[in-house]
């Protein structure tokens, strides 16, 4: 039977704490957002809320385990503040695999945009 285990994004494999994610980078390869297990057996289901701290929209780029523009790639503009959270990843899955795949974001201006979310582990 499987078991599902409620994580906090863990970027570059560290156990998070549940605060936001600055997006920092501006181009790929983006802020690490949350690192996926090494384990084939294991899937992460990734939820992702964006909001924008800036007085104008800007474009977020989620890099989804890679950065092919033809299968990694979601992109989406964030309103102006006060937006409140925007859903930007409802529940896609990574899977575990013994290279860990990254999730990363970048956005058109560096510090103005936080991620938050969660991750529901299934093993």
């Amino acid at each position: 039977m499987a078991t599902f285990t409620k994580l906090a994004l863990q970027p570059a494999g560290t156990t998070g704490d549940g605060l936001g994610i600055t997006v920092v980078a501006t181009a790929t390869a983006g802020t690490a957002i949350h690192t996926a297990s090494a384990t084939p057996a294991t899937i992460d289901e990734v939820w992702l809320y964006a909001v924008n701290t800036d007085t104008s929209a800007r474009t977020l780029t989620i890099e989804f385990g890679g950065v092919s523009v033809t299968k990694d790639i979601i992109q989406q503009s964030i309103a102006a503040s006060p937006s409140g959270l925007v859903l930007v990843c409802a529940g896609l899955v990574v899977q575990g695999n013994a290279t860990q795949k990254v999730i990363r974001a970048f956005a058109s201006v560096a510090s103005k945009i936080e991620i938050f979310g969660f991750v529901n582990r299934i093993a």
